[in-house]
């Protein structure tokens, strides 16, 4: 099957989940996750009408951004390290793994010197496994109300990594669903983001709430290298270091 063919797939599946809970296609909004992907197939998904891309590594979304040019737009869904706030900033216009109030003090100072806003997802670990990140639960609603101290920072909404387990899947999905209503009683309303499920579980993260499935292999199929070089960019693409 092509890329084209993955992603007619994966829209069909994400309104047959809509369906099922009584929602609308479009309250769901899918981000093709590029991560280590060859550029080519990243072109034949903008051939297919996706023009925005989700990436793990700084270094590779700058790369990838350099190549593709102006008219996509990219999101950083991996960590962010304080060290690469400026080099991420000249290429996302979405950040979902805002989880410090030191990186959202740098963030802050870059942006406010811009007068550029950034739509910000708060990354919640629901899973409780050491080896992801994210804020604990419990320290949600602390973290978010001192997000008033950043204004270039538009906090939309919270985003997690679920547990590999099916039924701890789901408990972690109803938790951030929690959150997002005790956010919208305290703030008034907002938080409408909800950025929960992959590729092996986006269908029950769309019957929990999510309103945007971060999907990697379902589209482009099997990762290659980690690394940022011919197998990632192609053949014959470079880019300067």
């Amino acid at each position: 099957m092509t890329i084209a063919d993955n992603l007619r797939s994966v829209t069909g599946r994400i309104a047959a989940a809509c369906q099922a809970t009584g929602r609308q296609p479009d309250s769901v909004r899918l981000l093709p996750i590029s991560k280590t992907q060859p550029i080519d197939r990243l072109r034949q998904a903008m051939a297919a009408g996706r023009v925005s891309f989700g990436e793990n590594r700084v270094q590779e979304m700058a790369a990838k951004a350099a190549l593709l040019g102006p008219g996509v737009s990219w999101c950083l869904v991996g960590h962010l390290q304080r060290n690469k706030v400026y080099q991420a900033l000249a290429a996302m216009t979405e950040l979902q793994s805002l989880d410090s109030a030191r990186l959202a003090e740098v963030l802050q100072r870059a942006l406010a010197a811009s007068g550029a806003r950034l739509r910000v997802l708060v990354e919640v670990n629901t899973s409780g496994e050491a080896s992801k990140h994210g804020l604990d639960p419990g320290e949600v609603m602390a973290f978010t109300a001192g997000l008033v101290a950043y204004p270039n920072l538009a906090a939309v909404g919270l985003m997690t990594v679920a547990h590999p387990d099916p039924i701890l899947a789901g408990a972690g999905f109803d938790q951030v669903v929690e959150l997002q209503d005790r956010l919208r009683q305290r703030d008034g309303g907002g938080w409408d983001e909800l950025s929960m499920g992959m590729s092996g579980d986006f269908e029950a993260a769309i019957g929990h709430g999510s309103t945007c499935v971060r999907i990697g292999t379902a589209i482009f199929g099997a990762r290659p290298s980690t690394a940022i070089g011919p197998a990632v960019l192609g053949s014959h693409e470079t880019i300067d270091r």
